[in-house]
């Protein structure tokens, strides 16, 4: 035992995490094993967890269903098919519909950034003839409000869509389903981070007068345009294709600059595309969301699979659906995001968690794929091996690896792919999510960005459903 003394120690925290920076300020070389009890000690959740795996048939059942998940997200051939206006496309758009994002979330319920990109997008489409109008107009009752995943669709940040916005339109080609997502404004002041002032609007008409019909045109000459194979190769190049998206606009404004240039317009707006292209690398940014949700909405409905088809967030609250139980939102409170702002702000000005983009973490790229993109660090905070560990930890959850997208600097494996809520359930590990982050107030936009994790509440709500209907 005296002996023992006299050795160096090497400890092994487990549990709270403190424990260990104290070791660390006095020159102990540490490891923190990240632990948490199954079910997050939710006696519940542990029982419901129970229920499942000491019945064989249901196990064998869910098996055969999660690896019909996993074989429908991996084999999906997602393709940009084209562009058109919300109105001509998407599933039960009307004039007077406004969907937004995350789970169904009331007016009086939306937050600052939301409700700023609904009152914008009211002006913009005639039905207010100012902000203060449109207040009033979101509150009588005469919109329809509906979450974009409901209709076929995804939105980032405040996820606002009306009716004559340009769609990208994704068609799966193993499944037949399309998704459609709207246009990137680019980055910072724009409505869908909640800004909604004249510059915002004007940048809305161009986009529908001039950018829209030109990437329609540009489309119908260019043909289908292979989203799966471009993403892989936006990863081997440096993105993880949510919040870093540098090579993915590089190598889809080069697959639409053909058609572009062959379109009927002039070249000084031809010039203003390829200008407004090159302000901000998001350009390409909803293109990959519209290509994952297309993907995920293959997989869903599946009956007895526990995979998650849609992670999504409205800034009020945070919402899952899954495979098995279809029709359903599981929801908890949105969460604060943790990383860098911009100056002038401090992290009580941030709104909370909001955006359908987490749909990109749910078929397994953005936060699950950080290692491909080491970069990443300098926006969301953080460390090169923190964003590497973070896709190795996202292979616990989830059901395997998507073979078709990899991450080289792990040996080319592939990321991770198919969240499965008995295992975060079992394991407390909840998905990683890099977003960015809007002001808590309508009308400023973009003040930061960062990592944000689930409310466990939503897989807690999830694995008590389950088990009631199957266990």
């Amino acid at each position: 035992m005296t002996s023992l003394f006299k050795q160096p120690l090497n400890a092994i925290n487990i549990g709270i995490e403190m424990f260990s920076d104290d070791l660390k300020k006095q020159h102990v070389p540490v490891t923190h094993l990240n632990w948490t009890p199954p079910g997050q000690g939710n006696i519940a959740v542990i029982n419901a967890l129970d229920s499942i795996e000491s019945n064989a048939a249901l196990q064998e059942k869910i098996n055969v269903a999660n690896a019909q998940a996993l074989e429908r997200i991996i084999k999906s051939q997602p393709v940009l098919v084209g562009y058109d206006q919300a109105i001509n496309v998407v599933p039960r758009m009307t004039k007077n519909t406004i969907l937004h994002a995350g789970p169904p979330v009331e007016w009086k319920d939306m937050c600052g950034a939301m409700k700023g990109a609904v009152t914008g997008a009211l002006v913009f489409e005639g039905l207010a003839k100012d902000l203060v109008d449109a207040e009033r107009v979101a509150a009588s009752g005469e919109i329809i409000f509906s979450p974009c995943h409901e209709h076929d669709c995804v939105g980032s940040m405040a996820g606002v869509t009306s009716a004559s916005m340009f769609m990208h339109i994704v068609e799966n080609k193993t499944y037949g389903n399309r998704a459609f997502t709207n246009l990137s404004e680019q980055m910072a002041k724009i409505l869908r981070m909640g800004a909604n002032d004249q510059s915002v609007i004007d940048r809305l008409n161009w986009m529908r007068d001039v950018l829209g019909p030109m990437l329609r045109d540009a489309m119908k000459i260019v043909g289908e345009i292979d989203l799966r194979l471009m993403l892989a190769q936006a990863l081997h190049m440096g993105d993880e294709c949510h919040n870093r998206n540098n090579a993915g606009t590089t190598l889809l404004i080069q697959a639409l600059t053909t058609g572009i240039i062959q379109t009927s317009f002039s070249v000084a707006q031809q010039k203003e595309v390829f200008d407004f292209v090159a302000s901000s690398d998001y350009f390409s940014g909803p293109t990959w969301m519209a290509m994952c949700k297309a993907s995920m909405d293959a997989a869903h409905g599946i009956e007895y699979s526990t995979v998650v088809t849609t992670m999504a967030r409205n800034g009020y609250e945070f919402g899952l659906r899954i495979s098995g139980l279809p029709g359903q939102w599981f929801t908890g409170p949105s969460q604060r995001v943790i990383g860098p702002m911009f100056a002038g702000y401090k992290p009580e000005d941030s709104g909370l968690d909001i955006g359908d983009s987490a749909i990109t973490e749910t078929y397994g790229i953005g936060g699950f794929a950080m290692a491909t993109a080491p970069a990443i660090v300098a926006l969301v905070g953080g460390t090169v091996e923190e964003a590497v560990d973070f896709s190795r930890q996202m292979r616990e959850i989830t059901l395997g690896e998507n073979p078709n997208v990899t991450i080289p600097l792990l040996g080319f494996m592939g990321i991770p792919t198919a969240i499965d809520i008995t295992k975060v359930a079992a394991s407390g590990i909840l998905p990683v999510i890099n977003t960015a982050i809007a002001h808590k107030d309508a009308g400023i936009g973009m003040i930061g960005a960062g990592i944000v994790h689930p409310p466990f509440d939503c897989f807690e709500k999830a694995m008590l459903s389950y088990a009631k209907k199957y266990a």
